[in-house]
């Protein structure tokens, strides 16, 4: 009964993880009611480039302002780490009213720096982000009988050696007559209805809702004279042609840009849940399916040659032990070979065990953080209406997990010193400044590169303080406390002794690093197809929201990285090298090697168009970063594993 249980269980399991991979989400924000005349505001974030992924102040360029001033918005820290600057922009619309030749403004005449710095973005490719009820402006280019979305629109496009500007755009916003969310409605009648709070408006008067937000840029040619007396927001005195197709106002340096805009107003079928659906349909499906398949193809491999190892030469071996009474079992231990033969010293101490317990407990510490935020966002609660809650969900998963890297590796530190807990405090200090202080490292000399460009992508100063204190203030003590945790916590004995004098490792036929640096393929099957994905968003500007499959190839890539290691140290054990620790870590950890070879094989191949050397470190210097972490997760999964194994195998050894 005990099985069919277990089995329901992992059956319900493997449904609810399936159902994840087709990506839903939960929204963001509450519906807001719009009557007809409403004002609506439209936001900008900053510029970005897939030629130079250093994203830029929109008011960096000669655009029109706001006739209060330029205002930014609030911003989470997920926001600012990722170079999101969002403020107010001098475009405005009334809810279900047309309007077209709207004049916005005359811009000075060009200075030379001003017309040098226009050419080189528009040079760049930079884009332009909209933003209306937190819903980015996307823009369709028809390719080849079908449409490409993009989201945002080009600051401007280079025909021969002339550069032209897009200056009139023209927008549609998708509205939905609003329904009536009222929870105490939907639940029923009651106490609850005096507590919810009604909008006066809802049943007198009807109302919409934002669920679409459409721009078409144009470059058209204005009489700068014809515009010398109108104000922001007056008509424009001739008709306005907007021909995405042909393009007109070429910009001149010691001349000015004039701005105008056109909106209409469009009632649709989509529902206020469903607003996201355009940004976030899943392209390749069954490719994702596809690399799935290929890790369970994988895993079975593994899977079979593990099984073997324990069913057909472990317990063939076992029961040899049990069987065979002393004399015997004295007379076989001079002929015995192979793993046997290393009993006295399979858990002698690894070299540098400081740096292995502290990269342990950074790595359980990083692996953490990656489920709990790709579960959370499997299941919809990082939707990217609410931007920057994945950085900032995963920066609070970090810091809370710091008692689970304290504790992981004091307690190893204190299995390794046969219950010693000397030390422990130094341990954890270095858990809790190793990973971070590197990371800090890193992203400090990449935030030198930006601040150089004045980039938004810079790390303010203020939140530089701020990840200071979080540091030093949450994770350090929390990791602090895992490790006393860890320290009072009994270690894990060793079922065998081991002998003052080491054995002498035979000489090996080829060097086992190089079998411990060929098992990382293995891991990075099951993940290469979904890491074109992940690539893709992070540099080509794509929305990334297949959580589903995400959390699925997370799994599977434990999976294997458990087996691969465990394979390996079995066969290092075999040929009686019993140097196992760090070769278990590697031999998963290796994986890491070869994501960073694919960073560079796609900033060759697919990011072609990224200029300068500024853009090629940042991108490096990233694509390292991001490998460090995954060495760190992977190697801590194949270390653990192959310990457990280890200590399983001896653990049923009769031997004194």
């Amino acid at each position: 009964m005990d099985f069919f249980r277990q089995f329901k269980i992992w059956v319900l399991f493997t449904c609810l993880l399936f159902e994840c991979g087709f990506g839903f989400y939960l929204p963001g924000s509450y519906p807001r009611k719009y009557v007809v005349g409403d004002p609506l505001s439209v936001k900008v974030n900053s510029l970005t480039s897939i030629d130079t992924e250093m994203p830029f102040s929109y008011y960096s360029l000669p655009f029109c302002k706001h006739p209060e001033g330029v205002k930014d918005s609030a911003e989470n820290l997920g926001e600012l780490l990722m170079g999101d600057r969002i403020e107010n922009s001098p475009y405005r619309f009334k809810m279900h009213t047309n309007e077209t030749q709207i004049f916005l403004c005359k811009t000075d005449p060009l200075s030379a720096d001003d017309f040098k710095i226009l050419e080189k973005r528009i040079d760049e490719m930079y884009q332009v982000n909209l933003i209306l009820e937190n819903l980015p402006a996307i823009r369709y280019t028809p390719k080849e009988g079908y449409f490409l979305r993009w989201t945002g629109y080009p600051v401007g496009i280079k025909v021969r050696d002339s550069f032209y500007m897009f200056n009139h755009l023209k927008f549609t916003v998708l509205i939905h007559k609003y329904e009536d969310t009222n929870v105490a409605r939907v639940m029923g009648t009651g106490d609850a209805a005096e507590v919810i709070p009604t909008d006066d408006r809802t049943s007198s008067v009807p109302g919409y809702m934002v669920v679409g937000f459409e721009v078409v840029p144009c470059s058209v040619s204005h009489d700068i004279d014809s515009v010398k007396n109108l104000k922001m927001y007056d008509k424009y005195p001739s008709a306005i042609n907007c021909d995405p197709t042909h393009v007109e106002m070429a910009i001149k340096e010691g001349q000015p840009m004039v701005f105008s805009y056109e909106v209409s107003f469009v009632e649709s079928d989509i529902k206020w849940p469903s607003r996201w659906d355009a940004y976030l349909k899943m392209e390749g499906a069954k490719v994702h399916w596809f690399s799935i398949l290929n890790s369970l193809m994988v895993i079975t491999f593994l899977a079979g040659i593990v099984l073997v190892i324990f069913l057909r030469t472990v317990r063939r071996d076992l029961t040899r032990y049990e069987e065979i009474d002393k004399e015997a079992q004295a007379q076989m231990n001079e002929e015995l070979s192979g793993w046997k033969l290393v009993v006295a010293d399979v858990f002698r101490a690894p070299s540098h065990p400081a740096l292995l317990c502290i990269m342990i407990g950074d790595g359980v510490q990083i692996l953490g953080m990656a489920v709990v935020t790709i579960l959370f966002a499997a299941l919809g609660f990082m939707s990217p209406a609410s931007r920057g809650t994945l950085i900032t969900g995963m920066l609070f998963f970090y810091m809370i997990l710091g008692i689970a890297a304290g504790y992981a590796a004091v307690r190893l530190w204190r299995t390794i010193g046969c219950g010693d807990s000397k030390g422990w405090v130094s341990v954890s200090w270095r858990v809790a400044c190793f990973f971070p202080g590197i990371s800090f490292l890193i992203l400090t000399t990449l935030n030198f590169l930006l601040w150089g460009s004045h980039s938004t992508g810079a790390i303010p100063f203020s939140l530089f303080v701020i990840l200071l204190l979080l540091w030093f203030c949450i994770s350090v003590p929390l990791t602090l406390v895992g490790g006393y945790l860890g320290a009072k916590a009994p270690h894990i004995e060793y079922p065998v002794r081991t002998n003052q004098i080491p054995r002498e490792i035979p000489a090996q036929k080829y060097p086992s690093w190089l079998l411990v640096l060929g098992a990382g393929t293995l891991p990075f099957g099951t993940l290469f197809i979904e890491l074109f994905f992940i690539m893709s968003s992070i540099w080509m500007g794509r929305v990334y929201y297949v959580f589903g499959f995400l959390f699925i190839v997370l799994i599977l890539l434990v999976v294997v990285c458990a087996e691969v290691s465990l394979v390996l140290t079995y066969m290092h054990l075999c040929v009686e090298d019993w140097k196992w620790w760090w070769k278990s870590f590697f031999a998963s950890g290796s994986v890491a090697i070869y994501i960073f070879l694919y960073s560079i094989n796609y900033l060759v191949f697919d990011l072609k168009s990224l200029s300068g050397p500024v853009s090629a470190t940042l991108y490096l210097g990233y694509s390292f970063f991001m490998v460090f972490a995954i060495m760190l997760a992977t190697g801590t999964v194949g270390f653990l594993s192959s310990f457990w194994f280890v200590h399983y195998l001896f653990s049923s050894v009769k031997l004194d």
